[in-house]
């Protein structure tokens, strides 16, 4: 799964955070993209199990959508504090951590009796790769400098890729051979291999004198899971009630608490506000926002318009998605060295336009349709555009903070890429709610939505980033 660094990783170009050569740069990207292949596999596999987990433990359209958001809740909610804890604790002891955790969680998720005990041990779930996450990217933020940095970023990017990619197909078939309780076991042993390149090969980060930002780190998780948690129940009721209203209410007062905390801490916050002084890092956190709120939300509801309009089974819609991240594995190494030569400006720009461009053509869509002409083309298009953003975004939020930093602000963005999706998860289950002609139609209409978001993160990044 792990693809080999270029040579020039081993001819000394990968710096720690010290400023010294990092021993073993290949094990060091190789640990870090099996840490993060935890997390892609499993959200990939997921989506395609969802209609066997209802039908297996009595899951309706108001349900099922809560598969998803039970894991991607605590793990959009502790991102920050996953990267924070690893800047004063220690990367890799916050990474192998994660990992453990979400070992014990998957084999939880695979003797869940009902959906209750499913929905704890998938929010378990959430916390460890909340953990590993920032942790992963962290650890090669500051391991790597200059082209060494988009090289080793670019290999994690594809690798994140190919596992996406490995994982719909075979867990479509081990859903349809075994059932959907086995696609968690396929983490057991990523895991086990991830500890054990960790542990021997990676060298544990200093650890930070600030006492880290508590009060921050619970009202943000608080607000997160206020805001969602009210969105989740608009969608699932079609609509707005009393107690969306109350969510949307405490979770906005919980967001403002948390800006004043921090503004209080000044640079001893968990999330520094003098960051959003910076024109790019606020072009780049909308940037992010947008482009994976649009993602989010086809990863979620393509497998499903497939599996329940198309009668598709849940292997044959796990290699529909096959060439979305086979794209992106190919090319994410390219665009990553491709952005340390020319910046970040114009990779972010084409690239989610592009993207934009693949959610119009899946305005065709069809699952009684031809995949190859009604499916296809849209899937591909996206995924070249994906693949021209993906490893620059990482490069370039990483470029933007110094080492200290490089886990916060690796844990920032990717809880904010996780919140874009996570709230188009939530709203997802408008969509799963409707049945034939109408769910086709639904689907329809969030992929213009869609098309808008990732047009506006392009329009964001060529507003905001300099040359």
């Amino acid at each position: 799964m792990s693809t080999a660094p270029h040579a020039a990783c081993e001819q000394g170009m990968a710096l720690s955070a010290t400023g010294g050569t990092v021993a073993h740069p290949n094990w060091t990207i190789a640990a870090t993209m099996l840490a993060s292949s935890l997390a892609f596999i499993d959200g990939s596999v997921t989506n395609v199990a969802l209609p066997s987990i209802g039908r297996d433990l009595g899951g309706g359209a108001a349900d099922l959508p809560w598969t998803i958001n039970a894991y991607l809740l605590p793990l959009s909610a502790l991102l920050l504090l996953g990267g924070a804890a690893g800047d004063h604790y220690g990367r890799r002891r916050m990474l192998i951590g994660g990992i453990i955790l979400f070992a014990l969680a998957s084999v939880g998720c695979a003797f869940a009796p009902n959906l209750d005990l499913l929905f704890a041990m998938r929010a378990l779930q959430g916390v460890g790769a909340a953990l590993l996450m920032p942790n992963s990217l962290g650890i090669l933020g500051s391991s790597f400098e200059g082209e060494a940095r988009g090289r080793a970023i670019g290999t994690w990017a594809a690798a994140g890729a190919i596992a996406s990619a490995i994982g719909p197909p075979f867990g479509g078939w081990l859903v349809d051979t075994v059932g959907w309780r086995a696609i968690f076991y396929l983490n057991i042993p990523v895991a086990a291999a991830a500890i054990a390149v960790a542990w021997r090969f990676i060298k544990e980060s200093p650890r930070g004198e600030e006492a880290l930002d508590w009060r921050g780190a619970w009202l943000a998780t608080a607000a997160l899971g206020a805001l969602t948690w009210a969105l989740t129940l608009w969608s699932s009721h079609h609509g707005a009630t009393p107690r969306s209203w109350i969510g949307l209410g405490v979770g906005t007062l919980l967001l403002i608490l948390f800006l004043l905390a921090e503004r209080q801490r000044g640079e001893r916050a968990m999330m520094p506000l003098s960051l959003f002084g910076s024109r790019p890092f606020v072009g780049l956190t909308l940037l992010t926002f947008l482009l994976y709120g649009a993602l989010g939300g086809l990863l979620v509801l393509l497998p499903y318009l497939l599996i329940v309009g198309g009668d598709y089974s849940p292997t044959q819609a796990g290699l529909a998605l096959l060439p979305f991240s086979i794209v992106i594995g190919t090319a994410s190494r390219l665009t990553g060295r491709l952005t340390e030569k020319i910046g970040p400006r114009w990779p972010l720009t084409i690239g989610p336009v592009v993207t934009g461009v693949g959610f119009a053509l899946l305005v065709r869509a069809d699952p009684h349709a031809s995949y190859w002409t009604s499916i296809l083309p849209g899937i591909a298009v996206i995924a070249l555009g994906m693949a021209g953003a993906v490893a620059p975004l990482t490069t370039a939020v990483l470029s933007s903070v110094d080492d200290r930093h490089t886990g916060t602000a690796s844990g920032f963005n990717s809880a904010i890429a996780r919140t874009g999706g996570l709230i188009a998860t939530a709203l997802a289950g408008a969509v799963i709610a409707e049945a034939g002609g109408n769910l086709i139609g639904a689907f329809q209409a969030a992929t213009l939505v869609a098309a808008v978001l990732a047009v506006a993160a392009g329009v964001t990044a060529f507003l905001t980033l300099g040359d």
